[in-house]
């Protein structure tokens, strides 16, 4: 299992680190310019980020991810309705699915949904609560001898060690001319330049790398995936869940005290529209000349 070291893990050539966050190594590369977590060594790391604290502590990740369920869903039908231009429903894997609400979002539009979720406890309340048929396992060892009309990965590729070797095996499980839909943070977004190295998306070991709209397309297009569409994605949260990022995110700082004020003055409760500009989707679709064997995202 590679380790996130000196070398970018899209072209290989040499990064330099620009600066610290959360104590990890924050490298450039000096090729392709993509920015990637160092990290010294990715042996259990999806075990130790993504167990159930991840999905109920706060932090970097959910205070409450099953609460946030029905914005999620209603996230997956909104997805839906944007693919809908480009393809009708058919069948699909949601990589990354945690409980399945996304993926849930599409079944109720008429997709046939399959998901691959690594930490067990979510996949189980997939299948068990919303229905949805969820393998509880990594991307890295998910083998399916099935071919999918739309593979999505929404908020997960900065989250692998290879993200390289993870859209390689997202093209091998999508059908020739099939799609392929990917939403993530954009590094290059006015909101990403203006906060720099304070930016809330620094927030290793959870986040591992960080795209640009052209990063994304440049490694779609080396592995047989042509850009088709792409936009920003009208997102919603939970207060809850914005509040918690916020505090992760000043928790070292000496504003936190005045964060935390007019912070407790938000009902937890409360829905949000997502104000800023750094997050975007892409909608892809696959070469008939891409090969049909899916390249495993081993890390």
């Amino acid at each position: 299992m590679p380790t996130l070291g000196i070398n970018c893990p899209l072209c290989a050539a040499e990064g330099r680190i620009c600066f610290e966050a959360h104590g990890y190594p924050i490298r450039d590369c000096r090729a392709c310019g993509h920015r990637w977590a160092g990290l010294e060594s990715a042996e259990g790391h999806v075990g130790s980020v993504y167990g159930d604290a991840y999905f109920e502590s706060g932090g970097a990740g959910y205070p409450d991810y099953l609460g946030e369920g029905p914005l999620l869903r209603e996230h997956g039908r909104r997805y839906a309705g944007l693919v809908s231009a480009h393809a009708a429903p058919g069948t699909m894997l949601d990589v990354g699915c945690a409980a399945g609400f996304i993926l849930r979002g599409f079944c109720d539009a008429g997709w046939t949904g399959v998901g691959v979720e690594p930490n067990a406890a979510m996949a189980r309340f997939g299948r068990e609560t919303l229905g949805v048929e969820i393998a509880a396992s990594t991307f890295e060892d998910y083998e399916d001898d099935r071919r999918f009309d739309l593979v999505t990965m929404i908020q997960v590729l900065p989250h692998f060690v290879d993200p390289r070797r993870a859209v390689a095996a997202a093209a091998g499980l999508t059908k020739p001319h099939g799609l392929v839909l990917v939403e993530t943070w954009d590094r290059r977004s006015w909101t990403a330049r203006l906060t720099g190295r304070h930016w809330h998306e620094y927030s290793p070991p959870s986040v591992l790398h960080w795209f640009s709209r052209a990063g994304v397309r440049a490694l779609a297009g080396e592995l047989g995936l042509v850009e088709i569409a792409r936009g920003r994605p009208p997102k919603r949260l939970a207060a809850s869940h914005a509040k918690s990022l916020i505090r992760h995110k000043f928790s070292e700082s000496k504003l936190k005290p005045l964060i935390d004020l007019p912070l407790a003055l938000v009902p937890e409760r409360l829905t949000l529209p997502y104000p800023l500009d750094d997050v975007f989707w892409a909608l892809f679709r696959r070469s008939a000349a891409t090969t049909s064997e899916p390249a495993r995202a081993t890390s």
